[in-house]
């Protein structure tokens, strides 16, 4: 007789969200008046990691999805005491992204119980696309 037992996953996905951003529309962020505003939208550590040259355009697109698609993981939204600034992309020592959630949302984090992300972003020279799955420890 075959065993045909199934490990037990350690974690599991409890929500997921996408986002694409358009590049060009997303540009207007960075020019005048509105360039006064990015601190409404990144923190200091994600505009210095998003660097200055050609693609930093593409990289604070992709970070903006991030944001979005973490928002719908979470099911939230912005607005109502939610601010973008609330989810901080962050790149690990492997320059794998995931997520920091300040405030609102680290409050609601821990409510549903989530242990971690699964974060992809990706982005050409006219859209970006992220991807994220929050998970938590299937045993808690």
């Amino acid at each position: 007789m075959t065993d045909t037992t199934f490990p037990i996953p350690r974690d599991m996905a409890v929500g997921h969200g996408v986002d694409l951003v358009d590049i060009q529309d997303f540009s207007r962020l960075l020019n005048e008046p509105a360039l006064n505003y990015l601190d409404q939208y990144f923190t200091e550590k994600e505009l210095a990691a998003a660097g200055d040259g050609i693609t930093r355009t593409q990289r604070l697109a992709g970070r903006f999805a991030v944001k979005e698609a973490v928002m719908k993981a979470l099911g939230t939204g912005w607005g109502n005491g939610v601010m973008y600034t609330d989810v901080e992309v962050i790149n690990l020592a492997s320059g794998q992204p995931t997520v920091m959630l300040h405030r609102t949302l680290a409050l609601k984090m821990q409510q549903c119980a989530i242990t971690g992300w699964l974060v992809s972003v990706s982005h050409t020279s006219s859209l970006a696309i992220a991807s994220v799955i929050a998970i938590r420890n299937a045993f808690d």
